[in-house]
């Protein structure tokens, strides 16, 4: 097994250049992201951002999740978030895969039955984001003066694509 020395080591070294002692946690640019937990996305350098700017929230598939949605109001509400962005992504694996699939994949990884757990596979990506972003749109505790756009990103351009 690995440890975490590199990661230590690593960590030391950003701590040596730590810039955000004493900030508040507030979203500086009043943006917030819910994206694919994906490793080929940087959340806040994509949109021109950097640390302390936005609020971003990632899982598998960037779904509009019971939890997600929860950070979307603390952020909106106690955080000065008023833009919110919901983005998947070009060849994510949520949206290539059945629910079956991926269950099959897991299970096998595992070596233990994952077909009683959902995943939470993505059959349209862009009904999908329409579906997520309307869900933030139309929570009582997210005012109507929140903008919520709903994006795809493509992780062979860089580029997003407004889907809503």
């Amino acid at each position: 097994m690995r440890d975490f020395d590199d990661l230590l080591d690593a960590n030391r070294s950003y701590a040596d250049n730590f810039n955000l002692s004493g900030f508040d946690g507030i979203a500086r640019a009043g943006v917030a992201m819910v994206t694919c937990m994906d490793s080929r996305i940087d959340p806040l350098r994509m949109i021109g951002l950097a640390a302390g700017d936005a609020k971003i929230l990632r899982n598998p598939g960037g779904r509009v999740t019971d939890q997600a949605l929860v950070a979307l109001v603390l952020g909106v509400n106690l955080l000065q978030v008023e833009r919110i962005l919901v983005v998947e992504h070009t060849r994510c694996a949520m949206a290539t895969s059945t629910e079956d699939e991926l269950k099959a994949r897991v299970g096998e990884s595992a070596q233990a039955d994952a077909s009683w757990m959902t995943l939470g596979a993505i059959v349209d990506q862009k009904n999908t984001v329409r579906a997520d972003v309307m869900r933030v749109k139309t929570h009582p505790l997210i005012s109507d003066d929140v903008a919520v756009g709903g994006f795809l990103y493509d992780v062979d351009s860089g580029l997003l694509e407004r889907v809503v």
